[in-house]
């Protein structure tokens, strides 16, 4: 059976514009899952939650399968590393190797030649102060000191925010590199789809507060097609619209061509062309494309998150 990092059983936080939740969820241990969503869908909130930096109305919370009701135990925390969307003010006057001394001292598996080869990998401005520099220069030091620390697991709130293509690539190639060194579990809360193509094992997706479904990313790949087909004219484009209940955007694209999106089609081909229907082309929807559908409520096969290896 995979382990669990992280359970959230009918989890609900109120805030001023909508609740989030009720919300239940596993994150797999030494895995990692991206968190993906609109602005305002609850993703910073369940971060903020797993850190307790508050606390939900309703509902438990289990890190590593145990509760902390009464605050997570110093042990618990400093295996736990987190790159917040705005970074904080409080190292605004260090420089990155000040900031660095500080935070070794709290985690004691701070491993501070990997922050140095990351800060060389990164280009982190060494002299410089924290809130002097860019907020890519910024992210690519939160980065750094987050690995450094050696978490057993990293929460990364939109880490790609500020950084160019080419910190970017770097960023990816180094939570790859760490995931394949260590059984840490990341989550990772993002809006750029070639992100979670990347890096993520599992997609959680939310939508306006609520929690649509968990999916294992590769089982969306090529789950959706888009399939143009010959036909006569709209009366036969009706009829076969009847004979595949789970297909949907039927339209005429020109005199005797039409295209449908479904799912399964591998599955469909065969009954479509039985129908007399002569298949033309068809083409996978890419990640971002399935993940509008999904939003719109029409869902993927998910996965049973207590699977076995």
């Amino acid at each position: 059976m995979v382990q669990q990092a992280i359970e959230l059983r009918n989890v609900s936080k109120k805030r001023r514009s909508r609740t989030i939740g009720p919300l239940n969820l596993n994150f797999p241990q030494g895995y990692i899952t991206a968190l993906v969503g609109q602005n305002g869908s609850g993703k910073s909130t369940l971060l903020h939650m797993l850190l307790q930096l508050t606390f939900p109305e309703e509902g438990e919370i289990l890190w590593f399968e145990q509760q902390h009701k009464a605050g997570l135990p110093l042990e618990l925390r400093q295996s736990i590393a987190y790159v917040p969307e705005t970074p904080l003010t409080e190292e605004n006057y260090w420089t990155s190797d000040e900031a660095a001394e500080f935070r070794r001292h709290w985690y004691p598996s701070w491993d501070h030649s990997y922050f140095q080869e990351l800060q060389d990998k990164f280009e982190v401005p060494r002299g410089a102060k924290l809130g002097k520099m860019s907020k890519g220069e910024r992210r690519k030091f939160e980065i750094a000191a987050a690995l450094a620390s050696r978490p057993r697991l990293l929460l990364l709130d939109e880490p790609s925010s500020g950084l160019d293509p080419f910190a970017w690539k770097s960023m990816i190639e180094s939570i790859r590199k760490y995931m394949d060194e260590s059984d840490a579990t990341v989550v990772i809360s993002t809006h750029i789809v070639e992100e979670v193509r990347r890096l993520a094992d599992f997609i959680v997706l939310m939508h306006r507060g609520q929690l649509l479904g968990m999916a294992e990313k590769d089982s969306l790949f090529g789950s959706w097609s888009e399939v143009w087909v010959g036909v006569q004219d709209e009366e036969e484009l009706r009829g076969l619209a009847a004979e595949l209940p789970g297909a949907q955007q039927f339209a005429l694209e020109t005199p005797g061509v039409a295209s449908f999106i479904t799912q399964q089609f591998n599955q469909n081909e065969k009954r479509i062309q039985d129908l007399g229907v002569k298949v033309i082309k068809s083409r996978s929807l890419e990640l971002d494309e399935i993940l509008s559908l999904w939003t719109q409520g029409h869902r993927p096969i998910l996965i049973d998150q207590k699977r076995g290896d």
